[in-house]
């Protein structure tokens, strides 16, 4: 005879049912809205160097990581330009890699279109993790734009378990999609804002960035207590080219000076257009002696060979350069004031080398008042 089911019995198996439902439902609510907590946090980035911080720093402990990474192939270092001219600092970023190219980085990079989770083996990952130990398991977020691979998000466990090959990958794969729409909008806001600061003409800063990174050397030198050393460099009888070949001539005769004085700098130092046919170097951390080695390096490179000006013509050019340093006292706060008056001595150093005959270079060895 068969048993008649105990309605009781049948309800209770229903709330049991029902409860873990609702805790999974609560559960998934709440990986829900960290992701989106975290979304939003790499959305709210207005700039690189803030964005960059957030993937390694941020996405590090929000998860409870080991460590994060981030591999961006960068090959002609327009990131790493755009970084520096937005006032960014590579050297904070230590977990963020610009490489030429992603080949040999990883396996795993030949077909990646989707995050990538599995147990961490040293001969393929090794270079997405450089110098870290302990890793057991990873996942490799791929970062994609207009359907190419160039770079990824990279985590990192010491539980092998945190990371398998049946891992749900949905919410690394949202994630990724959005770092790599963050990371498109904080460069092309960079883009613009380094188009504020370049000189058409020559490619160089101009002097409205010159100023701004004027103040932030002259901070790092009184803080350093180190020297900022400034070459001021016009060109000799420039009007001459302009009324016997016209000024398309003088622009190219500018866009070739550039050219030859940016082989000589360091990649430390800055360069920008001051305007018209004068050109400022500052030469951070350095010495009077090293500034005028680099200028009569300029200088020679300048004059090497002539300029073709168009209509089968050339015209060898020469420079006057003007030197000045300074060495700011550490509790120097008018740095304003400081760098218009670097600016003022290295351009009366010019006008006496251009006194004195042009074609040559003139140091001012004062440092003038420390505000």
């Amino acid at each position: 005879m068969q048993h008649e089911r105990d309605p009781y019995r049948t309800l209770d198996l229903v709330y049991q049912k029902l409860d873990l439902m609702t805790d999974q439902v609560e559960k998934n609510m709440q990986i829900f809205r960290r992701s989106q907590e975290r979304e939003l946090e790499l959305l709210r980035a207005a700039d690189l160097q803030t964005l960059l911080g957030t993937f390694t720093g941020y996405l590090r402990e929000s998860y409870g990581l080991q460590c994060v990474t981030v591999m961006i192939a960068d090959p002609e270092h327009e990131v790493r330009h755009l970084l520096r001219t937005a006032n960014g600092q590579p050297e904070l970023l230590p977990d963020v890699h610009f490489v030429e190219s992603l080949t040999g980085i990883t396996p795993r990079y030949t077909a990646l279109r989707q995050p990538w989770t599995g147990p961490f083996v040293a001969a393929d990952h090794q270079l997405l993790f450089p110098g870290a130990t302990g890793i057991s398991s990873i996942a490799i977020i791929p970062l994609i734009h207009q359907g190419a691979l160039f770079g990824s998000i990279n985590f990192a466990s010491p539980d092998k378990d945190r990371f398998t090959r049946q891992h749900a990958t949905d919410f690394l794969a949202h994630l990724g999609v959005i770092a790599t729409f963050a990371l498109e909008n904080v460069v092309n806001r960079a883009r613009l804002l380094r188009s504020g600061f370049t000189d058409v003409l020559t490619g160089w800063h101009n002097r409205r960035y010159l100023q701004m990174r004027l103040t932030e050397e002259l901070a790092r030198a009184a803080r350093d207590s180190t020297c900022l050393v400034e070459l001021m460099i016009d060109i000799d009888h420039f009007k001459r080219v302009n009324d016997t070949w016209g000024h398309a001539a003088g622009d190219r005769v500018l866009a070739e000076l550039a050219q030859r004085i940016e082989s000589q700098v360091r990649a430390s130092d800055i360069a920008a257009r001051y305007g018209g046919e004068e050109f400022v170097v500052l030469m951070p951390a350095t010495t009077t002696l090293a500034g005028r080695r680099l200028a009569e390096r300029i200088r020679a490179a300048v004059a090497a060979t002539p300029i073709d000006v168009g209509r089968n013509e050339s015209v060898t050019i020469t420079t006057s350069i003007g030197i000045a340093s300074i060495s700011p006292d550490r509790g120097a706060r008018d740095l304003k004031t400081l760098g218009d008056s670097l600016l003022a001595r290295a351009d009366v150093a010019l006008y006496r080398a251009k006194s004195e005959g042009r074609d040559r270079i003139v140091v001012d060895d004062s440092e003038g008042d420390q505000p």
